[in-house]
């Protein structure tokens, strides 16, 4: 019990983002930096009341600390996105950890269900050095999924289907999106605390997936890389063939209510049309200009108009909680396990049929 507990703390005080004495500090020095470094290393064990005290500090549930997953995960080929590179190192070790928390449960679950889901992956071979290279990508997905000219009702169900696994966490504003890999696996993670801004969730979804399936020319700096990831998301979402179609050519001007129809349909920021637009020669270097500034003078980027109906929410986890319990392959506690939260919290949030 020492050793699950001691390696289930260190997990979980990580995940807060805090060290041993800003935990103590948070705990109000109830129990010394030094005890909880004795928990850490197993040499003292903890009686009820502190594992209480430790499980509302970090945020966990108490069965947290007594679960030990059956399925260790190591996270490799990380890429943030570069917005994030404000980052601190106990900002990346705590996203990370909250990462390999999931995808623990998450694919331990998938081996007890035993589901054989084919991933399609997309995976473009020619080098990626300028903003057409990035398009002919964009068009090249399409085609390979089958999307034709249509808008994508649901970037993140999309990337669920195809085999990616999505997850979301509770992480910094300045934190946007991550890919990595796992056990073959491709992983894209997007940050819960921006579900109200379902079309910025939907461009990053889309440029993590950039990383995963894009290759940049060697000589590439970040920047450069970035900007192309972007174009690709970008592109993917509102085709080159329907931009022209909407916007014509030799443009100068945006009413608003225009942006706003646009924006609804094809589930692209006001932004990132202006960008369309300016890459394909729509606009002009000037109106591009002039769009930008008078997008933050009137404080649109604080409350942009438009609303999309897409949930840009992961859900196929728990689709497979509730399906395994279902089929009665795991029980509630469980299920509560797997779900991340206590047993009765769980069974509040049940609503059988039968």
């Amino acid at each position: 019990m020492e050793t699950t507990f001691a390696s289930r703390l260190i997990a979980a005080r990580k995940m807060a983002g805090l060290s041993l004495q800003s935990l103590a500090n948070k705990l109000e020095n109830i129990i010394t930096k030094q005890s909880l470094n004795k928990y850490e290393q197993g040499k003292m064990k903890p009686d009820s009341d502190i594992i209480i005290s430790l499980a509302n500090a970090l945020k966990v549930p108490v069965d947290f600390f007594f679960s030990k997953p059956n399925i260790e995960i190591k996270l490799t080929n990380v890429d943030y996105r570069k917005f994030s590179s404000r980052l601190t190192k106990t900002d990346e070790v705590s996203i990370e950890e909250k990462v390999k928390d999931i995808l623990e449960r998450y694919l331990e679950l998938e081996s007890i269900v035993n589901l054989e889901d084919v991933s399609e992956y997309f995976n473009y071979d020619t080098e990626i050095s300028n903003t057409d290279d990035a398009e002919k990508a964009a068009k090249k997905l399409r085609e390979q999924w089958n999307l034709g000219y249509d808008p994508i009702p649901d970037v993140v169900e999309m990337l669920e289907d195809k085999g990616y696994k999505v997850v979301e966490i509770e992480a910094p504003e300045k934190f946007d999106g991550m890919k990595a890999e796992t056990n073959g696996k491709k992983i894209i993670v997007l940050n819960k605390l921006q579900k109200n801004d379902v079309v910025r969730k939907r461009l990053t979804a889309l440029h993590e997936l950039a990383h995963h399936s894009l290759k940049f020319l060697k000589d590439l700096d970040s920047k450069a890389e970035e900007k192309l990831c972007h174009t690709f998301a970008a592109a993917v979402l509102y085709p080159e063939e329907m931009v022209r179609r909407d916007l014509h050519q030799d443009r100068f001007n945006f009413y608003q209510n225009e942006l706003v129809l646009i924006k609804e349909r094809w589930g692209i920021s006001f932004t990132a049309i202006f960008k369309r637009a300016h890459k394909l020669g729509i606009i002009n270097d000037y109106v591009y200009k002039s769009l930008n500034v008078g997008y933050r003078s009137k404080m649109l980027h604080n409350n942009e108009p438009g609303k999309l109906l897409s949930k840009e929410s992961p859900v196929r986890f728990e689709r497979l909680i509730y399906f395994a319990l279902a089929k009665e392959l795991i029980s509630i506690n469980e299920a509560a396990y797997f779900a991340g939260v206590s047993s009765w919290k769980f069974r509040e949030t049940m609503k059988p049929l039968v």
